[in-house]
């Protein structure tokens, strides 16, 4: 299960109305049945949640989040978080999966730096692709920091392939990877 999925169920009493939640109901909300029960996308605030339930609850009964003990606890506590704020009628913050738009930039350059390098280019004819041909100096290329920089970006490209993407998609793990 995607760690922003919520596992909901049905508790044993009714909810105040403002957390009253009938996800069948609910205008613009998805729900579909699968072998292992019910999901559910749910527009509220602005953003979609998406749940997983293994039985429908009844309209009007509280409902529960089961949060497992893993390594996706942070990021089911953040999905967690902006659901109640939605229901709270608050505003939501920044989605947990978002990068922030420096790292998403740098990761973008790392990939189009791997395509050059894949493709045969040289650094600096990579760094003019990213960069532009005027921030390109004729001379002192050797000790230019976007050489310094491009060569980094290839880098970064080659350990993402290698990693297939994921230890740098995963907010606040480390792993270590030579290169």
């Amino acid at each position: 299960m995607l760690s922003t999925v919520l596992p909901v169920r049905a508790a044993n009493r009714m909810a105040p109305k403002s957390y009253q939640l009938d996800v069948a109901n609910l205008p613009g909300s998805e729900v579909r049945r699968a072998p292992d029960g019910w999901h559910a996308i749910v527009p509220l605030g602005g953003a979609n949640h998406r749940l997983f339930l293994s039985k429908l609850p009844v309209g009007g009964s509280a409902v529960i989040l089961d949060l497992p003990l893993d390594a996706n606890l942070e990021l089911r506590l953040q999905a967690a978080g902006r659901f109640y704020l939605a229901l709270e009628h608050r505003p939501l913050g920044t989605p947990p999966l978002a990068l922030p738009a420096l790292k998403q930039r740098r990761l973008i350059l790392a990939l189009r730096a791997l395509d050059g390098w894949q493709e045969g280019n040289s650094y600096r004819q990579i760094a003019q692709g990213l960069f532009g041909s005027r921030r390109i100096a004729e001379r002192g290329w050797k000790t230019d920091d976007l050489r310094s920089r491009t060569i980094r970006l290839v880098k970064l490209g080659r350990r993402l392939m290698r990693l297939r993407c994921r230890a740098f998609l995963h907010k606040g793990r480390r792993r270590n990877d030579s290169s």
